[in-house]
């Protein structure tokens, strides 16, 4: 049995284009400054993408009951159909006439540098998307516009409906007092080591500190799994082992669907995170941010081979 996870943040479309050289040799360094240059991409592809339809996505595969909660523009057919045929109740997805869905245009060379632009488009209103009336067990507030995660932060405290910060690319917008008023707010914080350390700086908080006033907090490690602070104790939680290494995109919101699932079901947080990690390798092997496929059959095993527990 599973209960519903409102996901806020943001859905967008990625569009990821690849040109068949290397920037360095296109770009000169003494003319930067009237900067002009244009790359054959014959290679394109665009994904859907996005914090809210990524984790949603992640929840989804597990069983889960996610209910992204996003703004998106009149050009969102094809993601709301893609919801639509993954069963996934998109009732929360406002479509904002007069915009664009966001959207980020990436190009990359041979060398997996890249340069990229992202239009906001819809998500710059997500503090439109009204939650006075919601109901869920858990939920998120992952990055999206600033207005935006406050506005939901806000709603889901008035709620008592408890919630997991993630901080993520919204890391920028920020500051120490704008972190210590969401730490106010939610029951978790999620981050990534680097994450961590800024969080530490702009609060002059450690993470041990955080995790006294919160339930949890879990900080990413990548290759060397994570660290999970709760109930005063400090946990290392060993890497899920990823059969290969091609993508990081969107790993950091695999892990949140693996740890708001576990947590749906009752589970203990070094559980949800074990889960999370395993999610977030299993992500990792695949390109893009949607394009993994497991059956749930597929994660148990592999869940039950990393850590011994049964999903």
């Amino acid at each position: 049995m599973t209960s519903p996870v409102l996901v806020c943040g943001s859905m967008a479309f990625d569009t990821i284009a690849v040109f068949e050289g290397h920037f360095k040799d296109h770009i000169l360094p003494d003319r930067i400054q009237s900067l002009s240059v244009s790359f054959l991409v014959p290679g394109m592809r665009k994904e859907f993408g996005g914090c809210a339809g990524n984790i949603a996505y992640n929840m989804k595969l597990l069983g889960g009951e996610p209910v992204p909660v996003a703004t998106v523009g009149e050009d969102a057919g094809d993601y709301l159909e893609r919801l639509k045929e993954l069963k996934i109740d998109a009732s929360r997805v406002k479509v904002l006439p007069g915009t664009f869905t966001a959207q980020c245009f990436i190009t990359t060379d041979l060398d997996d540098n890249q340069i990229a632009a992202f239009h906001p488009g819809a998500m710059s209103f997500s503090a439109q998307n009204d939650l006075s009336s919601a109901e869920a067990a858990w939920a998120i507030v992952a990055p999206d516009s600033k207005e935006g995660m406050f506005a939901h932060a806000q709603a889901l405290a008035a709620r008592d409906i408890p919630f997991v910060f993630d901080l993520g690319q919204a890391m920028p917008l920020f500051d120490g007092d704008d972190l210590k008023r969401m730490l106010g707010l939610c029951q978790a914080l999620t981050v990534n080591d680097y994450e961590a350390s800024v969080v530490e700086q702009r609060t002059g908080r450690s993470m041990v500190e955080i995790a006294r006033e919160l339930r949890a907090v879990v900080v990413t490690r990548g290759a060397q799994g994570a660290t999970l602070y709760t109930e005063g104790q400090e946990i290392h939680i060993e890497p899920s082992p990823a059969d290969q290494v091609v993508d990081p995109t969107g790993c950091g919101d695999a892990h949140r669907g693996g740890l708001l699932y576990g947590l749906t079901q009752g589970w203990s947080w070094l559980d949800s995170a074990r889960l999370a990690n395993v999610m977030g390798a299993i992500k990792i092997a695949s390109r893009g941010p949607q394009n993994h496929a497991p059956s749930r059959a597929e994660i148990a095993q592999r869940l039950h081979a990393a850590y011994g527990v049964t999903l």
